[in-house]
């Protein structure tokens, strides 16, 4: 009798009900378009705030699904690079992080690319720059050859293990990948959103490497992703969701890998999490979203470039109090013209004096009226 889908005689003859799923994908789709349209609205700089945010939460909830915590500032500035960013706060990253970043980019950036077993080769060397998962040395840049013993997912603690699953023999890796990475190059009439579903099952059920493979799985399915919408950009985190889903994203997992090869629920869980991504875009790029209606606002008042420097300094990351000195700091200008910037955005209802005054005097943003 075959425990795993991988066993089954008719493996990887992969088959789901599309009508049950033509709903959930409508609406799916019709989320995917609506998102992609209010971002196309927002101007290139904002834009780009809204893919740096998008792409460090992805990197850091992809390693956390792991269990793996990387820092957050590392990320943010290795992707800000990348993207041609200059931020303020910008650290160096070490080469982890970096590499962890590039694959994630190169997935994601380069989605009109053909997915070839060389590519990933080089994402699973980024991954691990050591050789080393933790103080294990593992087999990098290749496939697993299961030296010590079969690939499986266990959980519990040493000698009470609980076997959640167990992926195909080291020697069968080859026949597995080479007929997956056609598969994913092939143009057939599949939806890509779907065709996204299944690759990252399909992948992290061959689980090819000694380690890493959820967080290839997931770069592969964020590749496709971005082929369903011809875009590079990424305004929506798919892994953040599954870090918040992350009991659900493993129990439908191993219902599946010891199921049969009808995977409909698998799919209806993966539009559903996949449309809980695009509503949770709303409160991970809320600090964006306020930046573009704070402006469009204010289309119609004149601010000048220092003016507008500072505005958007404080609407982005500037923490603690707003006082003349910081502003004429930030602003690179003397002291007196920093008073009269601040006069003229109060006049303005733009700003407004904090309570407190003399030499403490700061200043807030007023809630600007539609």
């Amino acid at each position: 009798m075959s425990r795993y889908i991988h066993q089954l005689p008719e493996w990887p003859r992969f088959h789901w009900n599309q009508e049950a799923l033509s709903a959930p994908l409508a609406a799916v789709r019709h989320q995917q378009g609506r998102l992609l349209g209010r971002m196309g609205a927002l101007g290139f700089s904002l834009q780009k705030e809204a893919e740096l945010e998008t792409l460090t939460l992805d990197v850091l909830k992809s390693s956390e699904i792991e269990g793996e915590n990387l820092n957050a500032e590392q990320v943010r500035s290795s992707i800000a690079r990348r993207l041609g960013m200059d931020i303020a706060g910008a650290v160096p990253a070490d080469r982890h992080v970096e590499g962890v970043v590039e694959m994630m980019l190169d997935a994601t950036q380069n989605f009109d690319k053909p997915l070839t077993e060389e590519r990933l080769f080089g994402w699973h060397a980024a991954l691990f720059p050591t050789g080393r998962s933790g103080l294990r040395k593992i087999t990098v840049g290749a496939w697993r050859n299961d030296a010590e013993g079969p690939m499986q997912v266990v959980s519990g603690p040493m000698g009470k293990e609980k076997v959640h699953y167990e992926a195909p023999a080291a020697p069968l890796l080859n026949r597995e990948m080479s007929r997956f990475v056609n598969w994913a190059n092939e143009t057939d009439n599949t939806d890509l959103v779907l065709k996204s579903a299944l690759a990252h099952l399909w992948f992290v059920t061959i689980h090819p490497f000694d380690d890493g493979n959820g967080r290839i799985a997931r770069a592969i399915a964020d590749w496709v992703l971005a082929r369903s919408e011809n875009s590079p950009q990424r305004f929506y985190s798919m892994s953040a969701q599954i870090r918040q889903e992350r009991n659900a994203y493993y129990e439908i997992l191993e219902k599946t890998q010891k199921g049969t090869l009808d995977i409909t629920p698998w799919m209806e869980w993966f539009l559903g999490c996949l449309g809980r991504a695009f509503d949770g875009t709303e409160t991970t790029l809320a600090a964006v979203l306020r930046k573009a209606r704070f402006w469009e606002k204010l289309a119609g008042t004149a601010i000048n470039e220092r003016q507008r420097l500072v505005l958007n300094r404080i609407l982005d990351r500037f923490e603690g109090k707003m006082t003349s000195t910081k502003w004429a700091k930030m602003g690179k200008c003397s002291h007196d013209t920093a008073l009269r910037d601040i006069q003229y955005l109060m006049d303005k209802d733009i700003l407004a004096k904090d309570a407190g005054g003399g030499r403490s005097t700061s200043y807030s943003l007023k809630e600007i009226e539609g």
